[in-house]
């Protein structure tokens, strides 16, 4: 449901994106390859953790967790920070200066940390967003907010990121937008939003 949020270079071609994934595959697959991806991965978030984390658990509630999100998610996003498809002012410029196998290894360094929820929020619009969430998300993002492979994990992000992300969807133009959380952001209330930030943020 929500997009988790990472000197000039090309667009990653579609055939060097799917050398990557295989890449990346083949590094989560085999546990060897997956620690020292990770170790490396360590020695090169000190910049990304100021705002990340170290461990992936933001520091300010306004940007996203990457702890616990799918590796091929992270790595994804990397790439539309990189080609232009998200724009950030500290992201895209990141993202530009990191070689494939970097990000690759942060992808995996930060998909293997643990989420931390925010259990101290508002308790009934956080059951009536459980319930909403059921209805409108679980079908994406999996019953327990988890994510899948290029789907985010919504679970223990900060409830004021995850209004902020739902807002921007509502607002986003359909005829220049592609992704269809345009429609499901479209038709919620501010209530709702705020419910479904306060459940998901405590999960």
């Amino acid at each position: 449901m929500i997009v988790v949020g990472l000197a000039a270079s090309p667009m990653v071609s579609a055939s060097s994106a799917e050398d990557a994934m295989s890449r990346l595959n083949a590094i989560m697959a085999n546990d060897a390859k997956r620690q020292a991806s990770y170790e490396a991965g360590h020695e090169r978030i000190r910049f990304c953790g100021y705002c990340h984390g170290e461990d992936g658990n933001s520091k300010r509630d306004y940007i996203p967790n990457l702890a616990a999100q799918h590796p091929l998610y992270l790595f994804n996003q990397f790439e539309k920070f990189r080609d232009g498809t998200r724009e950030d002012y500290v992201m895209s410029k990141l993202a530009q200066t990191l070689s494939l196998e970097e990000r690759i290894n942060i992808a995996v360094y930060y998909s293997q940390q643990t989420a931390k929820p925010r259990a101290d929020g508002d308790q009934t619009k956080a059951e009536a967003g459980e319930a909403l969430f059921a209805v409108r998300c679980a079908g994406c993002h999996g019953e327990n907010a988890q994510g899948f492979q290029d789907m985010p994990r919504l679970a223990g992000q900060p409830a004021e990121y995850l209004g902020i992300a739902l807002r921007r969807f509502r607002q986003m133009d359909p005829t220049k937008h592609s992704t269809p959380m345009i429609g499901v952001a479209g038709v919620l209330s501010e209530e709702e939003i705020e419910a479904l930030a306060e459940y998901l943020a405590g999960s």
